[in-house]
């Protein structure tokens, strides 16, 4: 598998597909080995690219991740931009993902054309993140067979480590974006399901952050879970393949 060298570390990434540079961002805990069906269909289209951030898949793998890894892991995206010879880039994201999508948007105005941010909320509650990480540490046999399938056989210190992540998230008031989102000039699609059990206040929460975009849009589904992306996969590539035609 292709990588790039992002600040003397070594990045893995998938890509199928010609034509305009589509980045498929995962989740924190997820990896491109995840989005084999999101690369086959929208690299139909696209020349679509899936990332493993520092620390995930198979990427280098650090200690501690630290606080600003979402910013980070934004301008790493780009660099695998730079890397595949492109000026601009459409971007979608799923959960922390998502995160990471708006974050290239806040970071790289000029390039990023457009971001797709499927399932993700501006703020978690702290009290709501120590729920998250209980239920991760139930170790069930579907977990760990995703993160396994994600990461390989050091599956579990991935896994803490991004835990961590988010226990000093808590401790700063579980605030991905402290403003920045009103930087955001570009299209901006949010997808997710109101019966996402992963995330808080969803529906109120992706309303919250398309008020503070002002070309931003909102798609939402009284169905599915998290993400929406995986849980009702045919309305998600639907909803996104209207916005993507919206842009040409």
């Amino acid at each position: 598998m292709p990588h790039i060298t992002h600040n003397d570390q070594r990045l893995f990434y998938r890509e199928q597909g010609e034509g305009r540079l589509l980045l498929v961002l995962p989740g924190n805990t997820a990896s491109s080995a995840c989005h084999p069906a999101e690369l086959d269909y929208f690299g139909q289209r696209y020349r679509a690219v899936s990332l493993d951030f520092l620390g995930t898949g198979q990427s280098d793998r650090i200690a501690v991740w630290p606080d600003d890894w979402w910013e980070l892991s934004a301008r790493a995206a780009m660099a695998l931009v730079d890397h595949l010879g492109q000026d601009q880039c459409l971007v979608m994201g799923t959960s922390g993902g998502g995160v990471v999508a708006l974050f290239t948007a806040v970071l790289f105005p000029e390039r990023v054309e457009a971001v797709i941010a499927d399932s993700c909320v501006e703020k978690f509650r702290p009290d709501w993140i120590h729920t998250v990480i209980s239920i991760r540490n139930q170790r069930t046999p579907d977990q760990v067979s995703f993160w396994q399938h994600a990461h390989g056989d050091d599956w579990a210190q991935v896994v803490e480590t991004d835990s961590d992540l988010f226990k000093r998230l808590a401790e700063r008031g579980g605030d991905f974006f402290n403003g920045h989102l009103r930087q955001i000039r570009c299209p901006v699609l949010f997808t997710a399901s109101l019966q996402d059990q992963a995330l808080q206040n969803v529906g109120a929460q992706v309303c919250s952050m398309c008020q503070q975009i002002p070309e931003s849009r909102a798609f939402l589904v009284n169905g599915g879970d998290h993400p929406l992306m995986w849980s009702k996969p045919d309305l998600f590539r639907s909803a996104s393949d209207a916005f993507l035609a919206s842009l040409q």
